[in-house]
């Protein structure tokens, strides 16, 4: 502990100080700077985070500066828009052509990478109401010994089309996949004899359809990139009579994964051991992989004086390897006590309150995340050692890759965790501690 000299508060203009001039001499507020040394460690996830995201994650990557490699697939169901309907007069009541579209919104790697893609029906249901992780098993909703309905080798830059349109700003990048237009055939006749099972999304999730149940998009081959798919489509097209146009035409109908429905993201890391080990470093990984875990030395704080201001700071090591490939520094931290990460922070849409839970922005230009004034936190836990009966994890507290959504006025609303792929890793690890600094204030 590196203690600071003993300073007379000054005095200024503004209203801080008000009254301060009115008082006794002896009786001037004394500021004292300290430095505590807090050990922070590498805290494994083990790829469980909850999956509440809009987003679905399809690749594996391997990260060029760690060595690590994270694979991903998905399950996803679709929703039934209330007042759902066809046309009276589709030819035959048949489906011409059915297909999927996965929209791809971004992606890490190398867009040539080749990828096979297997989709499976599920034979389970998912529960809408109910909360899944990143280490939901797949082989719970779907017959592995199944044949898929469908199967595709893709890229995420799709080479089957002309530049002109790949560049074109109407063309949003999509991975298409033919399903068999007999299951699009089924839908469309159980419509025609069940308009109940089409009332809404809870009576097409159990109306026994094809595809009703979801889908698994299961990763058979491909290693090289991470694609961010932001929207799924399950289009099927139909020849009827356009009455308006007094003409014959083809239309298409479609059904989309979306908030209302579940969409899970399974996440395989490997190769963390190394990272976990380090004890001069600590690692933040996203998505499912890492987070920092630090011990706050409460028992060493002073218990008589107030804490004015605390600050905390974690340091980022560069990066060692140059490569067009490398991952992005996670942009938005959160410092949450572990008992509270625990205890659902996620689960019950928590947000930061400035008083157990903090936010920090990534500093580009002082490559660090600064946690300027976490006081409020280091006073409850001052507190609660005065009171006896402490949790074993009283003075524990994680740093976790958040993506914030913010209201119109610039509030944050939700916190989510932050699957985007990104890296950073961190000065800090039990053999070298990082510093707690704290400005205390008393009478003189």
């Amino acid at each position: 502990m590196v203690v600071a000299l003993v300073a007379l508060a000054s005095c200024d203009d503004d209203t801080a100080t008000l009254g301060v001039n009115m008082m006794p001499t002896a009786d001037l507020l004394v500021k004292t700077y300290k430095q505590y040394d807090v050990a922070t460690e590498s805290y494994a996830v083990g790829d469980s985070v909850l999956a509440r995201t809009s987003r679905s994650y399809f690749g594996r990557f391997t990260d060029p500066e760690t060595g690590t490699t994270i694979k991903s697939d998905f399950l996803a169901q679709f929703h039934c828009d209330e007042g759902y309907s066809l046309p009276d007069s589709i030819e035959g009541d048949s489906c011409i052509q059915f297909d999927l579209r996965l929209f791809i919104e971004n992606f890490v790697g190398d867009s040539l990478t080749s990828f096979k893609l297997s989709v499976y029906e599920l034979n389970e249901q998912l529960d809408p109401n109910s909360d899944y992780y990143t280490n939901i098993d797949p082989e719970k909703y779907y017959d592995p010994s199944a044949e898929p309905i469908a199967t595709k080798w893709f890229t995420i830059s799709d080479r089957t089309i002309s530049d002109t349109t790949r560049w074109s700003k109407n063309y949003n990048n999509n991975i298409r996949v033919s399903l068999p237009p007999s299951l699009g055939t089924r839908i469309i006749q159980d419509y025609r004899q069940h308009p109940e099972h089409f009332l809404n999304t809870s009576t097409w999730l159990h109306s026994g359809n094809p595809c009703s149940k979801g889908l698994y998009f299961k990763l058979e081959h491909g290693d090289g990139a991470m694609a961010y798919i932001n929207l799924i489509q399950l289009n099927f097209l139909f020849r009827y009579y356009d009455e308006d146009y007094a003409k014959d035409t083809i239309g298409v109908s479609s059904l989309a994964a979306t908030d209302a429905v579940v969409e899970a993201t399974h996440f395989e890391n490997s190769n963390l051991q190394k990272l976990l080990d380090d004890t001069h470093s600590t690692y933040l990984k996203s998505p499912a992989g890492i987070f920092t875990l630090a011990t706050i030395p409460a028992n060493q704080i002073d218990e008589n004086d107030t804490i004015n201001s605390a600050k905390l700071t974690l340091t980022r090591y560069n990066d060692q390897v140059q490569n067009s490939f490398k991952l992005n520094i996670p942009e938005t931290i959160l410092l949450v006590r572990l008992d509270d990460y625990l205890n659902g922070f996620f689960e019950n849409y928590k947000v930061n309150d400035s008083k157990e839970s903090y936010l920090a922005t990534f500093d580009s230009s002082k490559n660090c995340y600064v946690f300027n004034n976490i006081a409020r936190l280091l006073t409850r836990m001052r507190k609660e050692k005065s009171q006896g009966n402490l949790s074993p994890n009283w003075n524990k507290i994680l740093f976790i890759p958040v993506e914030c959504t913010k209201d119109t006025n610039g509030n944050i609303v939700k916190l989510n965790h932050d699957f985007s792929m990104s890296s950073a890793r961190l000065v800090g690890g039990t053999g070298n501690p990082i510093q707690l600094e704290i400005i205390y204030t008393s009478f003189h």
